[in-house]
């Protein structure tokens, strides 16, 4: 299945406006000090964000639309910006889990690239892993891309979470607790799904080394 198209709006670059390829839309941020722009799901959803910014004339109005405009954090001063970096993927989604302790309370998310928009939030839940979180936060990007019929490529950062999902089989040394059930329960049902379903698009691995921290870190670290 194709993917979605996306439009992109340039609020502040070289030359503002709305862009249909991320190619030129790249140009007009690249060199450019404190960029700001978000991606559309349509020309109407685009053009209209244009139109009501470009009418903003009071400065207040102004400085809260753009602060809107988009959810992602900017990365540090010294940082790696994957916005500018074509070796990724921007139509792609990224996830990744947090775990205080091991184990621990544990919780996963998904986040689209182009915008930094929230896709799911799950948990926490008591007595599990960060591996266990990275694995069923692909596993929930997939079956939620599946039920929406909509396709990206996924990254994430978690080596084990990623075989885990190429193999289809879990490996943990986790013991089940009074309160870790339901984590028990949502693994044997991602594993179950990853059985029974075909997903038509890549899990790839997030570099971090040259990308910066993957968009979906919890920034507990």
């Amino acid at each position: 299945m194709a993917k979605d198209k996306k439009y992109y709006v340039i609020f502040k670059g070289h030359n503002p406006g709305v862009y249909d390829d991320w190619g030129d839309a790249r140009d007009q941020v690249e060199g450019y000090p404190n960029p700001v722009y978000k991606g559309y799901g349509s020309a109407a959803e685009a053009a209209e964000a244009y139109r009501r910014y470009s009418k903003k004339e009071d400065a207040g109005d102004l400085g809260r639309f753009l602060a809107g405009a988009s959810s992602r954090a900017l990365p540090k001063p010294g940082q790696p910006d994957y916005m500018t970096n074509p070796e990724v993927d921007l139509d792609a989604w990224a996830v990744d889990a947090s775990c205080l302790g091991n184990p621990g309370k544990m919780e996963y998310q998904g986040v689209e690239l182009m915008t930094g928009r929230t896709l799911f939030r799950i948990g926490p839940f008591e007595d599990a892993t960060n591996n266990i979180g990275e694995f069923l936060a692909i596993v929930h990007a997939m079956a939620l891309m599946t039920k929406e019929g909509r396709f990206h490529n996924i990254y994430s950062d978690s080596v084990s979470g990623m075989a885990w999902v190429r193999n289809g089989k879990i490996k943990t040394q986790l013991k089940t607790t009074p309160r870790n059930g339901k984590v028990f329960e949502l693994m044997a049902r991602a594993v179950t799904w990853l059985h029974t379903h075909q997903f038509p698009c890549k899990v790839l691995k997030w570099q971090t080394d040259r990308w910066g921290e993957i968009p979906a870190d919890f920034g507990r670290k």
